[in-house]
């Protein structure tokens, strides 16, 4: 069995049903070690005095419908938006059932509609957790046929009921996905590039490094922009523009949201109307012209194709457009940095081929044999033409700071999927910092 610590954990004393579906439990899933991040973020977009509570792997939130649809619209750190509908005590797969046994689902649903249950599990005693999702539909499915004569059907691509089990040593909890596909899915992305980094990554990115796009945070720049997530992301930030104001959610086709349908579109209305023009510069591009081309088409599907000053250009070449700003960077992880044209880099590592494909006339990329020579002259490139400027690195590579010749003045922990990241922070002055008497301030995770 598979197990999953980072999944809703809260331990209630009674089981809670679904009557009063104008309130509950929400749970928004968030990347390890972003927790602090979205907690701060939810509590400026919910009404002061909201209980919140922060657990591994996410935030609980005492909500109530608008504030489930406050929250899947503006949360750009949030993965998904739960609702739990009702938890309890389990010691094996009947209680499961009855547990799904006593949740009014006609209230959800129609039979017309269509289901599908995920399973995970925390140091759950239970073997199989298809097993235990079959036994969570049968419950679904006899209480509607009870109820109004007929079943839904299960949908495994895009079911209009996506429920979220999840199993602890003793108690289980059952939640609705009130999200659909992921949030950070956030509508604009057609070209992705090669690895994309997710939106919500490069939004807690921005978090930690406390950039809201106010003139005091200063203009933002990515030399590496890929697919342009991170630029994108802080350009929608620097205007305003609400992360789920091209998408749909899954809660539209779920009965207690239709009477609300309406409160929605003015939520988006009100989230139009509070675009504004950018108060810092964003520059961003790539060495490869094909990628800094992905980047433009996804920005203007973004609505941000004029906040972002696009160059494509080699990273240790690129001049400083500002005397001060932050650099946001996601390098390549475990690739073989290549001269242009030999095309090398072993197979199966992440983002490859991010320097080593360079077939574009006209593109040059002078020199970097590997990883080590090529953060050794990023860093040499940035003491000469940053000075006065804060650099953000988020890396896999513990030893960045060693093979930078730099001394960290922050270090994050972040997880970037399945890989075990961290974010230095250097503050970059003329010369070498090799003997900074800086003391790095370490962020727990």
């Amino acid at each position: 069995m598979t197990e999953d610590n980072s999944a809703p954990r809260r331990v209630a004393a009674p089981a809670r049903t679904a009557s009063d579906i104008e309130t509950g439990v929400l749970f928004l899933t968030c990347a390890v070690g972003t927790e602090p991040f979205l907690l701060d973020e939810c509590a400026r977009l919910l009404p002061p005095g909201t209980q919140l509570e922060a657990g591994r792997g996410g935030v609980y939130v005492d909500g109530d419908i608008d504030m489930a649809m406050r929250l899947n619209l503006g949360s750009r750190l949030a993965q998904r938006v739960l609702w739990q509908v009702i938890d309890g005590q389990y010691r094996d797969e009947h209680d499961l059932y009855d547990m799904a046994c006593r949740v009014r689902w006609d209230d959800w649903i129609t039979p017309r509609n269509t289901l599908r249950v995920d399973a995970s599990a925390w140091r759950s005693p239970l073997q199989s957790l298809n097993f235990a999702a079959l036994r969570i539909k049968d419950g679904v499915c006899d209480v509607m046929r009870n109820a109004c004569g007929e079943r839904p059907s299960v949908d495994t691509r895009f079911p209009d009921l996506a429920l979220v089990l999840h199993l602890g040593p003793e108690y289980a909890s059952l939640s609705i996905d009130l999200s659909g596909e992921a949030l950070f899915k956030r509508g604009w992305r057609e070209v992705k590039g090669e690895a994309p980094l997710k939106e919500t990554l490069a939004a807690a990115m921005l978090a930690a490094a406390g950039w809201h796009g106010r003139e005091e945070d200063g203009g933002l720049l990515d030399p590496c922009c890929g697919a342009g997530t991170i630029a994108i992301e802080a350009a929608q930030i620097a205007c305003g523009i609400a992360p789920g104001m091209n998408r749909r959610f899954a809660f539209e086709k779920l009965l207690p949201f239709r009477d609300h349908l309406g409160d929605l579109r003015r939520l988006r209305e009100d989230a139009e109307d509070a675009i504004h023009a950018p108060r810092v510069p964003i520059w961003t591009g790539d060495v490869s012209f094909r990628m800094t081309d992905f980047a433009t088409r996804n920005a203007e599907r973004a609505g941000v194709l004029k906040a972002i000053d696009f160059k494509t250009g080699d990273a240790l070449q690129r001049p400083a457009p500002a005397d001060h700003g932050v650099i946001m960077m996601n390098p390549p992880y475990g690739e073989r940095i290549a001269p242009k044209g030999t095309g090398q880099g072993p197979a199966g590592m992440a983002r490859p081929g991010r320097f080593a494909e360079r077939d574009t006339a006209g593109e040059k990329f002078e020199g970097a044999a590997d990883a080590g020579e090529f953060y050794a002259r990023l860093a040499a490139h940035w003491k000469k033409q940053y000075a006065g400027w804060t650099a953000w690195v988020l890396t896999p590579e513990a030893k960045l700071p060693t093979l930078m010749r730099l001394k960290e003045s922050r270090r994050v922990p972040m997880w970037n999927g399945a890989i075990e990241c961290r974010m230095f922070r250097f503050d970059m002055v003329a010369g070498s910092a090799r003997d900074s008497r800086v003391t790095p301030e370490k962020t727990p995770v």
